[in-house]
C-alpha cells in the first residue's frame, strides 16, 4: 500500500479528492509488484490503463473540438496523438512525482522502473481511469484542461504545417485551385527576405515574409487560415 501521506499529497496536485481510494491504491500499482504479491490479493492498473487509453482520448478529443473551431479533422488527429504521446503522459507524471508513489516490483525499482517513461505514462492513464470510476467526467475534463491546454496552444503554435492545414481546408470544397507566388526577393545571398502571396481561385488570401521561401510560404499560408472560410463563402 501506498503510504497515506504519498496520497493526500497527490491528490492535492491532482485537485481531486478520492471518495474510494481503493482506485488511487490500484492505479498507483505496477503488475510487477502485483505479480510478487499474488497471494494477497494485490491487482495492477493494467485494467485501469486500458480504461484511462479511452478515457483521455476522448476527453482531448472533445477539448480540442470545442477550443479549435476552425482546424480540420487532419490537425486535430494530430494534435491529439501528440497530446498524449508516451513523452507528453511521462512529463506529466513527473511534474506529479508520481513514480514516488508508484509501487513497483523488486526487478523494476532495480532497474529504475520508476523513471521508465513508459512504466510513468501508463500510470497517468491509469490514475485518470481511476479519478473516472470515481467521480465521473466532470474531474476529469477539469484536470486534462490543466494538463493539456497551455501544451495545446503551445503544440499548435510550434509544429502547424500551416500549408498542410491551410490545403484540408481547401479541400473541403471542390475545385478550389490553390498556388504560392513569390512577390520579391531582396537582401544579399545570406541573408535574403522572401515576400510570397497564397492564392485562391487567383484571389489573394494572404501574404508572408521570411528567410527562404518554406518560411515565407508558411507565414502566407497562417495570414490566410483565419479569413479562409470567408473567401470561401465569396466563391460559392
Amino acid at each position: 500500500m501506498v503510504n497515506e501521506k504519498q496520497l493526500d499529497e497527490l491528490q492535492e496536485k491532482l485537485g481531486y479528492r478520492f471518495k474510494d481510494s481503493t482506485l488511487l491504491n490500484t492505479a498507483l500499482t505496477h503488475s510487477s509488484y502485483a505479480n510478487e504479491n499474488k497471494k494477497s490479493g494485490v491487482s495492477s492498473n493494467e485494467r485501469l490503463e486500458f480504461l484511462g487509453d479511452s478515457v483521455l482520448g476522448m476527453t482531448v478529443a472533445d477539448l480540442i473540438y470545442k477550443n479549435k473551431p476552425k482546424m480540420p479533422e487532419g490537425r486535430m488527429t494530430k494534435l491529439r496523438a501528440e497530446l498524449v504521446c508516451e513523452k507528453s503522459l511521462a512529463a506529466i507524471a513527473a511534474t506529479l512525482l508520481l513514480g514516488e508513489c508508484l509501487q513497483v516490483g523488486r526487478g523494476e525499482e532495480k532497474g529504475g522502473g520508476r523513471e521508465r517513461p513508459s512504466i510513468m505514462a501508463d500510470a497517468v492513464e491509469a490514475v485518470l481511469a481511476a479519478i473516472y470510476l470515481d467521480g465521473g467526467f466532470k474531474p476529469i475534463t477539469k484536470l486534462i484542461k490543466t494538463f493539456f491546454a497551455k501544451k495545446l496552444d503551445q503544440l499548435e503554435t510550434e509544429n502547424t504545417d500551416y500549408k498542410t492545414a491551410l490545403q484540408e481546408v481547401i479541400q473541403e470544397k471542390q475545385g478550389q485551385s490553390l498556388t504560392y507566388l513569390k512577390v520579391s526577393e531582396s537582401g544579399p545571398d545570406h541573408l535574403k527576405t522572401f515576400i510570397i502571396e497564397v492564392r485562391l481561385n487567383n484571389n489573394i488570401i494572404g501574404s508572408g515574409s521570411g528567410k527562404s521561401k518554406k518560411e515565407a510560404e508558411q507565414t502566407a499560408a497562417k495570414s490566410a487560415l483565419g479569413d479562409i472560410s470567408t473567401w470561401l463563402q465569396s466563391e460559392k
